[in-house]
């Protein structure tokens, strides 16, 4: 499994799949959330959608955890 790990749209992270990032492609903000919680622990890197970021925003979520993390431009 990769360090690292990408959340959101389909559309904008299934390409990653090809650098060996684990891809999980979410539809909304609870999606975005569960994948968050479900990430395997070796994951240290995680890269939002927009989209993804502002669905962790809303709970905390992303803040509350020792990962690193990266919003993709907009």
């Amino acid at each position: 499994m990769s360090g690292i790990a990408a959340i959101g749209e389909h559309g904008l992270v299934a390409g990653l799949a090809f650098a060996g990032v684990h891809v999980v492609a979410v539809e909304g903000p609870h999606e975005a959330r569960a994948a968050w919680r479900a990430l395997p622990e070796d994951v240290q890197l995680v890269i939002l959608t927009p989209a993804a970021r502002a669905a962790l925003e809303e709970d905390g979520v992303a803040s509350s955890n020792a990962r690193l993390w990266a919003v993709m431009p907009g």
